[in-house]
């Protein structure tokens, strides 16, 4: 009897032993959203594609500007009964706070701008003049812009809100914190090149890779990055543009100081955080914006901010600068 005691007793440790060591895999997604793709790479068993495709929903039902019903194209066609979300609120206090950090370079009241350009989803002006630039430029301003008891308020009707230029990056982030609050604390989220890592694959740490801006359609690595509980966002103008009737290449970013949209001597910018998607995806805007030495300026300002920049030289050659 004492046997057979002792017996079930060590069968169910080793039962109790071999439930606790049950190995946890690595899942992988992928697929398309925000008019790009996705890959979402975490340790778990679970898996979570219908709460991420719901997260997803819920964030271009807030911010898209290609939706007609979000939140976003709502208050831009003027309705003025908008009551928005957290999401919004959100997205509207780290706009603020970084178009007053760079002075102005990131700013997303410049979406009839985008739209004028090509860029956004409104319509297209061919060739624009200097004074359509001007006038346009009259309602540009994150200054003429408020948000109070969830309702945003605009100095004119033809303010146009556009925050697809760090919406990918918020987009990660929401992805991010819903893992985490799984307890998944192991995993890289990115979205069109925009990403968060934290912790490590396989006991080390994440890695990704940095493009050269090739201009040929060629795709090749200038350097690898290994995140360390960080962000990362890439921006650049060597693949998507425009050449107008004269010529002139027209850039995706445009120079929320000027109007204007053209190539400042950067290629490409990637920025790094120990924080969120949203806001390097936010920096490495306004830093095309500004220029090499601009931004150098500011990068001694905020030294938290990691950055890997690809520059022309004066010889021509691509060079870059590291901090």
């Amino acid at each position: 009897m004492i046997k057979r005691v002792t017996l079930v007793v060590v069968s169910l440790l080793l039962f109790i032993s071999c439930k606790e060591e049950k190995k946890i895999n690595e899942t992988k997604l992928q697929g398309g959203v925000f008019g790009t793709t996705y890959h979402i790479t975490y340790m778990s068993n679970e898996n979570y594609q219908k709460s991420i495709d719901s997260l997803f929903h819920l964030v271009n039902k807030s911010l898209s500007t290609y939706m007609p019903t979000s939140d976003i194209s709502k208050i831009n066609q003027g309705d003025t009964t908008v009551v928005v979300d957290d999401m919004f609120v959100e997205v509207f206090d780290k706009a603020k706070r970084i178009y007053k950090e760079t002075d102005g370079y990131f700013d997303p009241t410049i979406g009839r701008l985008i739209d004028a350009y090509g860029f956004g989803s409104g319509k297209e002006k061919k060739n624009l003049t200097t004074e359509e630039i001007s006038v346009l430029m009259e309602h540009v301003g994150f200054d003429k812009v408020s948000l109070k008891d969830r309702k945003v308020y605009r100095e004119s009707s033809d303010i146009e809100f556009n925050v697809n230029a760090f919406a990918k990056g918020y987009g990660v982030d929401v992805v991010g914190r819903f893992l985490e609050s799984k307890n998944i604390h192991d995993y890289l989220v990115e979205i069109g090149g925009e990403i968060r890592a934290r912790g490590t694959k396989d006991g080390k740490l994440w890695k990704v890779a940095i493009e050269k801006p090739n201009v040929d359609g060629t795709r090749s690595i200038q350097k690898v990055i290994e995140l360390d509980n960080e962000s990362m966002a890439t921006s650049g103008n060597y693949r998507k543009y425009k050449v107008n009737a004269e010529g002139k290449k027209i850039v995706h970013t445009v120079n929320a100081k000027t109007g204007l949209a053209e190539e400042s001597n950067l290629l490409s910018v990637s920025v790094r955080l120990k924080g969120d998607c949203a806001d390097v995806d936010a920096y490495a805007t306004a830093f095309l914006a500004m220029g090499l030495e601009k931004t150098k300026v500011f990068l001694e300002e905020h030294p938290e901010l990691k950055v890997v920049l690809l520059y022309h030289n004066e010889a021509n050659e691509l060079a870059e600068y590291a901090n």
